[in-house]
């Protein structure tokens, strides 16, 4: 039998290391690697049967979906965003899936969405929660805070003149008004001194600079980075999801409020220590924080991941050990 791994089609500008993570949670259950597959183009393959763990978000070119039968997929952690499900959920995009049911869905939205189809769908959570395979002992555990692309869905000045089109859109929303935003709400929830000595680590990086070999270094890079951490303070799911995974302290930054965002995070988000941030920037949070987050802030993670992470792994298990 031959095992498949999925690898994405870059952005025009950036790619989301995070993928590459969600990844890795599926290859620790495979025997080996035999082919790199692309999100984007598994309608295109032709080759031997071979069986691909379907995660992740799908699917931004919904000209190649449906995959391609010689595929054996396996459904977990599989988001369908609500911009691409009216391109997926054709009668041909259901009766794809019905073939593979039942689903599991990162997101309790992805099940009521494919459920609302008659597809039969189940939470299960996302891969990333089984990553305790990267757990180290808690006496290697250093004293590092890593700040991870918090608030990254705020206006920037990279983001605003990206293209002329970017620039007008951003003119048209304000966000020219708003581009020292993510570091002034920063000042509100973490001190001055963890803001000065923390480690910076973001996990989007530019295209055309690392072969698919190289992504997949740079997310293990992260990972093995956030595993000795102290604290992890981030607003990226795929760093807040692997953190619980690996018994690392996180706190997860939720400044999210447009439907694009929150659709992807229903059953997730209860998983976190959290810090949820108001359209006025003001903020609350779950876990007693009093105050703001300083180099002393002690956080333990809820544990609430375990009980969607074990089904996870078993499921993985049974499929690459049975026949397709």
């Amino acid at each position: 039998m031959h095992y498949g791994l999925l690898t994405y089609q870059e952005g025009k500008e950036k790619y989301n290391v995070g993928d590459y993570v969600q990844s890795l949670a599926a290859r620790q259950f495979l025997p080996q690697t035999d082919q790199f597959m692309n999100r984007e183009k598994l309608g295109a393959y032709d080759g031997e049967t071979i069986k691909l763990i379907m995660n992740g978000w799908f699917t931004h070119n919904i000209h190649h979906w449906v995959p391609a039968k010689e595929i054996a997929p396996l459904f977990v952690s599989f988001h369908m965003n609500s911009t691409a499900a009216p391109f997926m959920l054709t009668e041909k995009g259901i009766d794809y899936l019905k073939s593979h049911e039942p689903i599991g869905c990162r997101d309790k939205f992805t099940v009521k969405l494919l459920k609302e189809k008659g597809i039969d769908a189940y939470f299960t959570g996302c891969l990333t929660l089984t990553l305790d395979n990267y757990k180290v002992d808690d006496s290697l555990r250093g004293d590092d805070i890593y700040i991870v692309d918090p608030f990254y869905n705020y206006p920037t000045q990279e983001k605003l003149f990206l293209t002329p089109k970017h620039f007008v859109r951003g003119i048209l929303k304000g966000d020219a008004l708003n581009l020292g935003k993510i570091k002034k709400q920063l000042k509100k929830v973490v001190d001055k001194d963890l803001l000065e000595s923390a480690n910076y680590v973001t996990q989007i990086l530019p295209v055309g600079k690392q072969t698919d070999e190289e992504k997949f270094a740079y997310a293990e890079e992260c990972l093995k980075k956030y595993a000795k951490a102290k604290l992890v303070i981030t607003s990226r799911i795929h760093c807040a999801l692997p953190c619980l995974a690996m018994g690392t302290p996180v706190i997860f930054l939720n400044s999210f409020n447009t439907f694009v965002d929150t659709c992807r995070f229903d059953g997730i988000i209860e998983l976190f220590n959290r810090i949820d941030i108001a359209d006025d920037g003001s903020f609350t949070n779950n876990f007693g924080l009093d105050g703001k987050i300083t180099k002393d802030t002690m956080v333990t993670n809820l544990g609430l991941h375990h009980a969607l992470a074990e089904p996870l792994k078993e499921k993985c298990k049974s499929f690459i050990s049975k026949n397709p």
